[in-house]
């Protein structure tokens, strides 16, 4: 299929077959906001339900202690609960 004819999603997802990307590069790549990047996810997730593949989520990190038990994993954390820091790394999705 020609790359034009392929939807967002569709790229989206052939890219996370590739490599494990942050809502915010897809959003980048895409020119696309981050909810609407968020939202391809998940919809990407559930069309994998009925195939061998599955969305593999890599959790958001806090950069100064590591600390990566966040209660929401899909959603950047506005800083650590453990150490307060802000330098949080956004979660990672991929197509595995």
């Amino acid at each position: 299929m020609r790359e034009a004819s392929r939807t967002t999603r569709q790229r989206i997802a052939d890219q996370l077959r590739d490599e494990a990307i942050a809502a915010g590069t897809i959003a980048n790549e895409f020119e696309i906001q981050t909810s609407d990047a968020l939202t391809h996810v998940e919809h990407i997730s559930k069309s994998l339900e009925s195939t061998d593949e599955q969305l593999l989520v890599a959790p958001p990190e806090c950069e100064e202690c590591g600390f990566t038990d966040f209660d929401d994993l899909t959603n950047r954390p506005s800083r650590c609960p453990e150490c307060k820091c802000e330098a949080v790394a956004e979660p990672a999705y991929r197509i595995s």
